[in-house]
Protein backbone atom coordinates (compact mmCIF):
# COMPACT_ATOMS: atom_id res chain seq x y z
CA UNK A 1 0.00 0.00 0.00
CA UNK A 2 0.87 3.72 -0.38
CA UNK A 3 2.19 5.89 2.58
CA UNK A 4 -1.16 8.12 2.44
CA UNK A 5 -3.21 4.79 2.33
CA UNK A 6 -1.27 3.29 4.65
CA UNK A 7 -1.61 6.58 7.23
CA UNK A 8 -5.32 6.55 7.04
CA UNK A 9 -6.04 2.64 8.16
CA UNK A 10 -7.28 3.61 11.42
CA UNK A 11 -9.83 5.96 9.02
CA UNK A 12 -12.04 2.84 7.12
CA UNK A 13 -14.54 4.27 4.39
CA UNK A 14 -16.07 0.93 4.66
CA UNK A 15 -16.30 -1.22 7.59
CA UNK A 16 -18.84 -3.96 6.87
CA UNK A 17 -19.23 -7.14 8.58
CA UNK A 18 -20.97 -10.41 7.48
CA UNK A 19 -22.92 -9.16 5.10
CA UNK A 20 -25.64 -11.22 3.56
CA UNK A 21 -27.66 -11.28 0.31
CA UNK A 22 -30.40 -13.80 -0.93
CA UNK A 23 -32.24 -13.59 -4.05
CA UNK A 24 -35.34 -16.38 -3.40
CA UNK A 25 -33.35 -19.56 -2.39
CA UNK A 26 -30.07 -18.42 -3.94
CA UNK A 27 -27.32 -16.57 -1.87
CA UNK A 28 -25.55 -14.05 -3.72
CA UNK A 29 -23.55 -12.86 -0.97
CA UNK A 30 -22.56 -14.89 1.61
CA UNK A 31 -21.21 -13.36 5.21
CA UNK A 32 -18.84 -10.56 3.56
CA UNK A 33 -16.65 -8.43 5.75
CA UNK A 34 -14.77 -6.07 3.90
CA UNK A 35 -12.55 -2.68 5.22
CA UNK A 36 -11.66 0.06 2.98
CA UNK A 37 -9.36 2.43 3.52
CA UNK A 38 -9.54 6.42 2.80
CA UNK A 39 -7.80 7.18 -0.37
CA UNK A 40 -7.65 3.41 -1.21
CA UNK A 41 -7.74 2.43 -4.60
CA UNK A 42 -9.78 -1.24 -3.80
CA UNK A 43 -10.19 -3.69 -6.98
CA UNK A 44 -13.07 -6.05 -7.09
CA UNK A 45 -12.17 -9.37 -8.72
CA UNK A 46 -14.35 -12.19 -9.22
CA UNK A 47 -16.67 -14.58 -12.13
CA UNK A 48 -19.88 -12.77 -13.00
CA UNK A 49 -22.59 -14.04 -10.60
CA UNK A 50 -19.88 -14.18 -7.21
CA UNK A 51 -21.52 -11.27 -5.98
CA UNK A 52 -19.32 -7.97 -6.78
CA UNK A 53 -22.12 -6.05 -8.18
CA UNK A 54 -24.67 -7.07 -5.18
CA UNK A 55 -22.20 -6.09 -2.57
CA UNK A 56 -21.74 -2.72 -4.43
CA UNK A 57 -25.30 -1.84 -4.59
CA UNK A 58 -25.87 -2.77 -0.16
CA UNK A 59 -22.79 -0.51 0.08
CA UNK A 60 -24.59 2.23 -1.69
CA UNK A 61 -27.78 1.75 -0.32
CA UNK A 62 -29.63 0.36 -3.57
CA UNK A 63 -30.01 -2.66 -1.88
CA UNK A 64 -31.01 -3.81 1.94
CA UNK A 65 -28.61 -6.83 3.19
CA UNK A 66 -30.41 -9.91 4.42
CA UNK A 67 -28.01 -9.81 7.47
CA UNK A 68 -25.07 -8.23 8.59
CA UNK A 69 -24.10 -5.01 9.31
CA UNK A 70 -21.83 -1.83 8.96
CA UNK A 71 -20.86 1.53 8.31
CA UNK A 72 -20.19 3.16 4.88
CA UNK A 73 -18.58 7.14 5.73
CA UNK A 74 -19.21 6.42 8.93
CA UNK A 75 -23.03 5.71 8.35
CA UNK A 76 -24.87 3.00 9.30
CA UNK A 77 -25.62 0.75 5.42
CA UNK A 78 -29.03 -0.15 7.45
CA UNK A 79 -30.57 3.20 8.54
CA UNK A 80 -28.57 5.71 6.81
CA UNK A 81 -28.96 4.48 3.28
CA UNK A 82 -30.33 7.96 1.72
CA UNK A 83 -27.45 9.93 3.17
CA UNK A 84 -24.84 7.55 2.52
CA UNK A 85 -26.07 7.79 -1.65
CA UNK A 86 -25.53 11.53 -1.20
CA UNK A 87 -22.17 11.56 -0.49
CA UNK A 88 -20.79 8.46 -2.75
CA UNK A 89 -20.49 8.56 -6.62
CA UNK A 90 -21.80 5.47 -8.26
CA UNK A 91 -20.41 4.53 -11.84
CA UNK A 92 -22.25 1.50 -13.27
CA UNK A 93 -21.08 -0.33 -16.71
CA UNK A 94 -23.98 0.97 -18.66
CA UNK A 95 -23.77 5.03 -19.69
CA UNK A 96 -26.75 5.90 -18.24
CA UNK A 97 -26.93 10.07 -19.00
CA UNK A 98 -29.20 11.27 -21.04
CA UNK A 99 -27.91 11.20 -25.10
CA UNK A 100 -30.01 14.02 -26.26
CA UNK A 101 -28.50 16.80 -23.82
CA UNK A 102 -25.09 17.80 -24.66
CA UNK A 103 -22.16 17.37 -22.15
CA UNK A 104 -22.56 20.92 -20.24
CA UNK A 105 -26.58 19.75 -20.58
CA UNK A 106 -25.79 16.25 -18.17
CA UNK A 107 -23.32 17.94 -16.00
CA UNK A 108 -26.13 20.60 -15.29
CA UNK A 109 -28.43 18.31 -14.54
CA UNK A 110 -26.44 16.58 -12.47
CA UNK A 111 -25.55 19.37 -10.41
CA UNK A 112 -29.66 20.27 -10.15
CA UNK A 113 -30.21 17.25 -8.85
CA UNK A 114 -27.90 17.99 -5.64
CA UNK A 115 -28.60 21.14 -5.35
CA UNK A 116 -24.91 22.32 -5.96
CA UNK A 117 -24.29 26.20 -4.90
CA UNK A 118 -22.11 28.05 -7.69
CA UNK A 119 -23.08 24.69 -10.40
CA UNK A 120 -22.25 26.79 -13.27
CA UNK A 121 -18.53 27.00 -12.01
CA UNK A 122 -18.73 23.52 -10.59
CA UNK A 123 -19.64 22.54 -14.32
CA UNK A 124 -16.85 24.35 -16.06
CA UNK A 125 -14.25 23.28 -14.05
CA UNK A 126 -14.90 19.75 -14.40
CA UNK A 127 -15.25 19.40 -18.14
CA UNK A 128 -11.78 21.52 -18.00
CA UNK A 129 -9.99 18.70 -15.71
CA UNK A 130 -12.03 16.14 -17.13
CA UNK A 131 -10.51 16.99 -21.00
CA UNK A 132 -14.15 17.27 -22.09
CA UNK A 133 -13.62 20.75 -23.44
CA UNK A 134 -13.70 20.41 -27.01
CA UNK A 135 -17.31 17.92 -26.25
CA UNK A 136 -19.44 20.47 -24.21
CA UNK A 137 -21.78 21.27 -26.71
CA UNK A 138 -22.00 17.79 -28.59
CA UNK A 139 -24.69 15.79 -27.61
CA UNK A 140 -23.94 13.15 -25.13
CA UNK A 141 -25.54 10.05 -27.70
CA UNK A 142 -22.81 11.14 -30.20
CA UNK A 143 -20.05 11.15 -28.08
CA UNK A 144 -17.82 7.59 -28.58
CA UNK A 145 -17.38 4.44 -25.62
CA UNK A 146 -14.56 6.29 -24.00
CA UNK A 147 -15.53 9.83 -23.89
CA UNK A 148 -18.78 8.25 -23.11
CA UNK A 149 -17.35 6.84 -19.78
CA UNK A 150 -15.60 9.94 -19.20
CA UNK A 151 -18.59 12.01 -18.95
CA UNK A 152 -20.36 9.39 -16.84
CA UNK A 153 -17.47 9.37 -14.45
CA UNK A 154 -17.40 13.03 -14.37
CA UNK A 155 -21.29 12.93 -13.44
CA UNK A 156 -20.31 10.96 -10.68
CA UNK A 157 -17.76 12.95 -9.22
CA UNK A 158 -19.31 16.36 -9.75
CA UNK A 159 -20.95 16.68 -6.52
CA UNK A 160 -17.37 15.84 -4.81
CA UNK A 161 -18.37 12.87 -3.24
CA UNK A 162 -16.03 10.98 -0.75
CA UNK A 163 -16.52 7.41 -2.18
CA UNK A 164 -16.53 6.51 -5.40
CA UNK A 165 -17.97 2.68 -6.20
CA UNK A 166 -17.41 1.75 -9.91
CA UNK A 167 -19.06 -1.50 -11.44
CA UNK A 168 -17.16 -3.02 -14.36
CA UNK A 169 -16.61 0.66 -15.64
CA UNK A 170 -14.42 0.39 -18.80
CA UNK A 171 -15.76 -2.63 -20.11
CA UNK A 172 -16.07 -2.14 -24.10
CA UNK A 173 -13.56 0.36 -24.34
CA UNK A 174 -11.05 1.07 -26.18
CA UNK A 175 -7.19 -0.13 -24.41
CA UNK A 176 -5.87 4.25 -24.68
CA UNK A 177 -9.71 4.91 -23.36
CA UNK A 178 -9.50 2.36 -20.43
CA UNK A 179 -5.53 3.82 -19.76
CA UNK A 180 -6.60 7.72 -19.46
CA UNK A 181 -9.69 6.90 -17.43
CA UNK A 182 -7.47 5.16 -14.54
CA UNK A 183 -5.06 8.11 -14.80
CA UNK A 184 -8.14 10.06 -13.62
CA UNK A 185 -8.88 7.87 -10.94
CA UNK A 186 -5.77 7.52 -9.52
CA UNK A 187 -5.09 11.58 -9.66
CA UNK A 188 -8.35 11.51 -7.88
CA UNK A 189 -7.39 8.85 -5.55
CA UNK A 190 -4.04 10.47 -4.75
CA UNK A 191 -6.48 13.45 -3.50
CA UNK A 192 -8.21 11.28 -0.71
CA UNK A 193 -11.28 10.21 -2.90
CA UNK A 194 -11.32 6.57 -1.95
CA UNK A 195 -12.20 3.90 -4.53
CA UNK A 196 -13.83 0.64 -4.58
CA UNK A 197 -14.11 -0.65 -8.49
CA UNK A 198 -15.23 -4.01 -10.11
CA UNK A 199 -12.60 -5.26 -13.24
CA UNK A 200 -12.04 -8.06 -15.31
CA UNK A 201 -9.07 -6.75 -16.73
CA UNK A 202 -5.76 -7.90 -14.85
CA UNK A 203 -4.07 -4.61 -15.98
CA UNK A 204 -6.50 -2.81 -14.12
CA UNK A 205 -6.46 -4.77 -10.84
CA UNK A 206 -3.20 -4.23 -11.00
CA UNK A 207 -3.31 -0.50 -10.64
CA UNK A 208 -4.92 -1.06 -7.72
CA UNK A 209 -3.78 -0.65 -4.29
CA UNK A 210 -5.77 -3.61 -3.17
CA UNK A 211 -7.54 -6.19 -4.62
CA UNK A 212 -10.67 -8.61 -3.11
CA UNK A 213 -11.27 -11.58 -5.17
CA UNK A 214 -15.10 -13.11 -4.59
CA UNK A 215 -16.08 -16.42 -4.96
CA UNK A 216 -20.17 -17.32 -4.19
CA UNK A 217 -20.54 -14.18 -2.30
CA UNK A 218 -17.66 -14.90 -0.24
CA UNK A 219 -13.77 -13.66 -0.30
CA UNK A 220 -11.43 -16.18 -1.17
CA UNK A 221 -8.22 -13.92 -1.33
CA UNK A 222 -7.25 -10.45 -1.01
CA UNK A 223 -4.28 -8.21 -0.52
CA UNK A 224 -1.79 -6.59 -3.05
CA UNK A 225 -1.98 -8.06 -6.41
CA UNK A 226 1.71 -8.96 -6.67
CA UNK A 227 1.91 -10.57 -3.19
CA UNK A 228 -1.12 -12.37 -4.18
CA UNK A 229 0.28 -14.04 -7.30
CA UNK A 230 3.70 -14.67 -5.40
CA UNK A 231 1.66 -16.37 -2.73
CA UNK A 232 -0.40 -18.54 -5.03
CA UNK A 233 0.15 -21.83 -5.05
CA UNK A 234 0.61 -22.25 -8.35
CA UNK A 235 3.79 -23.29 -10.48
CA UNK A 236 4.08 -21.48 -14.24
CA UNK A 237 6.48 -22.37 -16.88
CA UNK A 238 6.66 -20.20 -19.93
CA UNK A 239 8.31 -22.43 -23.42
CA UNK A 240 9.69 -21.11 -26.63
CA UNK A 241 10.09 -22.67 -29.76
CA UNK A 242 8.79 -24.08 -33.33
CA UNK A 243 5.28 -25.33 -32.61
CA UNK A 244 3.81 -23.42 -29.69
CA UNK A 245 0.30 -23.60 -30.87
CA UNK A 246 0.24 -26.88 -31.52
CA UNK A 247 1.90 -27.65 -27.97
CA UNK A 248 -0.63 -25.41 -26.58
CA UNK A 249 -3.48 -27.79 -28.13
CA UNK A 250 -1.96 -31.25 -27.18
CA UNK A 251 -0.80 -29.96 -22.86
CA UNK A 252 -4.11 -29.00 -22.51
CA UNK A 253 -5.52 -31.27 -20.37
CA UNK A 254 -2.87 -33.32 -19.30
CA UNK A 255 -1.90 -33.96 -15.80
CA UNK A 256 -1.01 -31.33 -13.61
CA UNK A 257 -2.15 -28.86 -16.33
CA UNK A 258 -4.94 -26.26 -15.16
CA UNK A 259 -4.52 -23.82 -17.94
CA UNK A 260 -2.35 -23.55 -21.19
CA UNK A 261 -2.32 -20.47 -23.72
CA UNK A 262 -0.07 -18.85 -25.95
CA UNK A 263 1.36 -15.34 -25.50
CA UNK A 264 3.18 -13.70 -28.97
CA UNK A 265 5.52 -16.47 -29.24
CA UNK A 266 5.24 -17.92 -26.18
CA UNK A 267 3.46 -21.06 -24.49
CA UNK A 268 2.44 -20.17 -20.94
CA UNK A 269 1.44 -23.06 -18.79
CA UNK A 270 0.06 -23.17 -15.04
CA UNK A 271 -0.71 -25.77 -12.64
CA UNK A 272 -1.19 -26.43 -8.78
CA UNK A 273 0.68 -30.04 -8.80
CA UNK A 274 4.32 -29.67 -9.65
CA UNK A 275 5.59 -32.87 -10.03
CA UNK A 276 2.91 -33.81 -12.59
CA UNK A 277 2.88 -30.40 -14.24
CA UNK A 278 6.73 -30.96 -15.08
CA UNK A 279 6.45 -34.45 -15.76
CA UNK A 280 3.86 -33.35 -18.54
CA UNK A 281 6.17 -30.55 -20.15
CA UNK A 282 9.19 -32.87 -20.31
CA UNK A 283 7.16 -34.54 -23.11
CA UNK A 284 7.55 -31.38 -25.46
CA UNK A 285 11.40 -31.64 -24.70
CA UNK A 286 11.69 -29.67 -28.25
CA UNK A 287 11.06 -26.29 -27.09
CA UNK A 288 13.02 -24.43 -24.16
CA UNK A 289 11.00 -24.40 -20.82
CA UNK A 290 11.65 -21.34 -17.87
CA UNK A 291 9.82 -21.05 -14.77
CA UNK A 292 8.51 -17.76 -14.06
CA UNK A 293 6.30 -16.15 -11.30
CA UNK A 294 2.87 -16.62 -11.38
CA UNK A 295 0.20 -14.15 -12.96
CA UNK A 296 -2.75 -12.57 -11.07
CA UNK A 297 -4.06 -13.40 -14.42
CA UNK A 298 -3.36 -17.07 -13.27
CA UNK A 299 -4.40 -16.90 -10.00
CA UNK A 300 -7.86 -15.67 -11.64
CA UNK A 301 -8.42 -18.33 -14.09
CA UNK A 302 -7.32 -21.01 -11.27
CA UNK A 303 -10.05 -19.65 -9.04
CA UNK A 304 -12.83 -19.83 -11.87
CA UNK A 305 -11.66 -23.21 -12.46
CA UNK A 306 -11.52 -24.46 -8.98
CA UNK A 307 -15.28 -22.67 -8.63
CA UNK A 308 -16.24 -24.51 -12.08
CA UNK A 309 -15.13 -27.84 -10.37
CA UNK A 310 -16.55 -27.99 -7.20
CA UNK A 311 -19.19 -30.35 -6.25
Amino acid sequence: MTGAVTDAMTDFVIDVHDLRKRFGARTVVDGLTLQVAQGEVCGFLGANGSGKTTTIRMLCGLLKPDGGSGTCLGLDILRDAAAIRRQIGYMTQRFSYYDDLTVTENLQLVAGVYEMANADAAVRDLIARMELGGYADMLAGNLSGGWKQRLALAACVLHRPRLLLLDEPTAGVDVKARREFWDLIRDMAGEGLTVLVSTHYMDEAERCNRIVYLANGRIVVEGDALVIARRSSLVTYDAEGEGVDEAARRIRGMPGVEAAAVFGRALHVAGTDRPALERSIRAFGELRWREVEPRLEDVFIHQLTAKAEAP
